[in-house]
Order: structure tokens, then C-alpha cells, then sequence
């Protein structure tokens, strides 16, 4: 992990993405924000990109490849698993279900989305501070 590198976010929704937009720019983050549609893409990019990333915040309903699926994928590649890139679900599931699977991998997080954008700003900068203070094998 890298505490300067970019911010990846797995989401398919444009009106989420703006919101994203918008909350780290309030929030005066510094990170270049990557955004991906398909938990496809966003593996792709892993696998070829010399950036050593801060963190990825995932959806779990993404076309092509789930946040769930992407984060095995992530899990199953020990060149991609090294990189100790914290991973992070927000999302609208709520399901018990899906959470209990979630933590099946290796994730260090699940947060249900909140309804209202100053909501959804503090829970962004909790997670953003959280792994900021964090020590990491990556760091």
C-alpha cells in the first residue's frame, strides 16, 4: 500500500461515481481517483500497472465481474495478494449472505452505503483516515 498512490473505486453507477467525486474533493484528497465499471477491468489494471495503489473501494453488483468475484481473483494471485492492497466493500447488499461470503476473503472492510451524501462523505473519510494511520507491510 502505498499512502500516495491512487485511489481505485469499482463502481458501475455514474451518479455514485459523482458523488465519489465530489466527497473526496470536499475531502481534499490528494489521490488520483481511478474508476472502474467491471470488476474485470479493475483486475486488469492490477495485473499490468506499475502503481502501487492506496486502496480499492468496491461495489459488490458490478457488471462483468462482482466486487466478491474480483476479490477472489485478487486473493487466488500471490503476485496480486503481495501487493496488500487494503480492499474495502461499500455497497448497498445488506444481505447476511453476501457480508458472510465477503469476509471469507480477504477483505478489510463492508460498509452499507449511507442515503445521505454528508452520510457517505464521513464514512469515506473514516475509512481514507483509518488506512492513512494504518502501519502496512506496503507501506
Amino acid at each position: 500500500m502505498a499512502k500516495a498512490g491512487p485511489i481505485l473505486i469499482l463502481e458501475d453507477d455514474h451518479d455514485d461515481r459523482e458523488i465519489y467525486g465530489q466527497i473526496m474533493a470536499s475531502l481534499g484528497v490528494k489521490n488520483e481517483i481511478k474508476f472502474f465499471e467491471g470488476g474485470d477491468d479493475l483486475l486488469r489494471y492490477l495485473q499490468v500497472t506499475p502503481d502501487r495503489p492506496f486502496i480499492i473501494l468496491s461495489d459488490i453488483n458490478v457488471p462483468r465481474m462482482s466486487g466478491i468475484e474480483l476479490m477472489r481473483q485478487i486473493d487466488a494471485d500471490e503476485f496480486l495478494r503481495k501487493k496488500s492492497i487494503p480492499f474495502v466493500f461499500l455497497t448497498t447488499v445488506e444481505s447476511k449472505e453476501v457480508v458472510d461470503e465477503a469476509y471469507e476473503l480477504a477483505i478489510q472492510g463492508y460498509f452499507v452505503k449511507k442515503d445521505l451524501l454528508e452520510d457517505i462523505e464521513k464514512q469515506v473519510r473514516q475509512i481514507l483516515d483509518y488506512w492513512r494511520d494504518c502501519k502496512h507491510p506496503n507501506a
